[in-house]
């Protein structure tokens, strides 16, 4: 009733991804990036020093990073290292105790730890929308993508990918940022998605996507610098109104100039002062908006 011991087998190669049917691409400002049960414990019945293991820890770290410097929230799945019968549910007659018997391999793996920043959801079932806030989280901020990396392909990272596709998010299954039972496994999970729910890249392709270009850096609606606003302040988008003032918030000078400097990227001439002496959203989307109109 375990996880069997899983054999080492080569990572897919970028050049190996299926064909996708829909041309979706990664979004900054509209993904969030879903570490999926990276606990010590699931990587415990692999090799960690053969692969596919190096290089999924490889390619997750390189996406967060990438998710980290534009602005992509990141999200970790953890199962609970304690579970009552009633709550492990039907679980425990397809993979037995699970974590629970082993509460101390419950952490995330240290290169891949959560920080401060980020949310850890508690994991109950194969897909990571079940019992848990992560649709109301992504609805709050206004973000419709959701990028999947992790173990195990086949099981929660492809029911995750079909669970946000039917709650009209557009998954994004990252095939060479995954783990699996087998190679065999592994392709199964990346040709269902490309072909019924979702699509699959490569950590590169998607790295790429989300660099921004000079004319994706400003805000192109009032609802977009909202976003924009609140993910600095670590808050849903919904709890940001339009004549709210900004600093009272607790946008810092820091998180100011960081603004200032990003817009200036795009093209933006607008400076620190400008954004102080008028800190609501309001009024920064009609000194964004003015030059276009010109």
């Amino acid at each position: 009733m375990s996880i069997p011991r899983i054999a080492s087998y080569p990572m897919p190669t970028a050049g190996a991804m299926p064909t996708n049917r829909v041309d979706w691409k990664p979004d900054a400002a509209r993904a969030v990036l879903l570490i999926h049960d990276m606990q010590e414990y699931f990587l415990d019945f692999y090799d960690n020093q053969a692969e596919p293991i190096p290089a999924l820890l490889e390619h997750i770290g390189r996406l967060r990073a990438a998710c980290d410097a534009v602005g992509v929230p990141v999200v970790y799945t953890a199962q609970p290292a304690q579970q009552a019968p009633q709550q492990r549910g039907l679980l425990q007659d397809w993979w037995g105790p699970g974590l629970t018997a082993q509460p101390y391999r419950a952490p995330v793996v240290a290169p891949l730890a959560p920080r401060e920043q980020d949310t850890v959801l508690v994991k109950w079932r194969y897909s990571a929308f079940v019992r848990s806030d992560l649709l109301q989280r992504m609805q709050a901020q206004g973000r419709d993508q959701l990028i999947v990396c992790g173990v195990y392909a086949h099981i929660g990272c492809l029911m995750t990918s079909a669970d946000a596709f039917m709650n009209d998010i557009q998954p994004f299954l990252v095939g060479d940022a995954l783990a699996d039972f087998s190679a065999e496994q592994h392709a199964m999970a990346l040709d269902y998605v490309s072909q019924r729910c979702g699509v699959v890249s490569s950590a590169q392709d998607v790295i790429a996507a989300l660099q921004p270009t000079p004319a994706s850096i400003l805000p192109v609606s009032l609802a977009a610098l909202q976003a924009e606003v609140a993910q600095l302040l670590q808050m849903p988008a919904s709890d940001l109104h339009s004549d709210d003032h900004l600093l009272h918030a607790g946008l810092d000078s820091i998180r100011l100039m960081s603004l200032v400097e990003r817009w200036r990227r795009g093209g933006s001439s607008l400076t620190f002062v400008d954004l102080a002496e008028k800190p609501t959203l309001a009024d920064w989307w009609g000194l964004l908006a003015q030059p276009r109109s010109n």
